[in-house]
């Protein structure tokens, strides 16, 4: 499992961002599961963030401005190399995203149930994956007719 700790980690404690460097250096090579967690995370922030360290790399030179792509940008976010999600499941019929992955969350699929996430079960995930299994993903395109 690859574990990301996705946020601004700039205003932990430097041993705690320090164990979180560690874990991440240990983990970046594992495939399969992607673990991300968000700690001080905000999903417009991660994008300013961004748009900061993209805007360093042009005014140092070695980003032309020209060039850049939205590609470009998902290097700069926190969660640059890892795939965007395809579910996003919701619990308690939240119907929001939060300010959670705004830039990530743009093909994404959703599901929406009222169970409350204490009592979430394999059950309730089975029913979700089968609804996303259902769904004609487009991303972005229009049906074809």
């Amino acid at each position: 499992m690859c574990v990301r700790v996705l946020g601004d980690k700039t205003r932990l404690d430097e041993d705690i961002r320090t164990r979180i460097a560690e874990l991440e250096e240990a983990t970046k090579n594992n495939d399969g599961l992607h673990f991300q967690i968000a700690i001080n995370y905000g999903g417009r922030d991660e994008i300013v963030r961004a748009v900061k360290k993209l805007s360093a790399k042009v005014q140092s030179g070695e980003v032309d401005p020209a060039g850049i792509t939205a590609d470009t940008l998902e290097g700069y976010l926190d969660t640059a190399g890892i795939p965007d999600p395809d579910l996003l499941i919701r619990t308690c019929n939240e119907q929001r995203i939060s300010n959670f992955l705004l830039w990530q969350l743009a093909y994404t699929e959703f599901y929406f149930t009222p169970v409350p996430w204490p009592d979430f079960t394999k059950e309730e995930l089975i029913k979700a994956v089968e609804a996303y299994n259902h769904r004609d993903r487009r991303y972005g395109g229009l049906k074809e007719e």
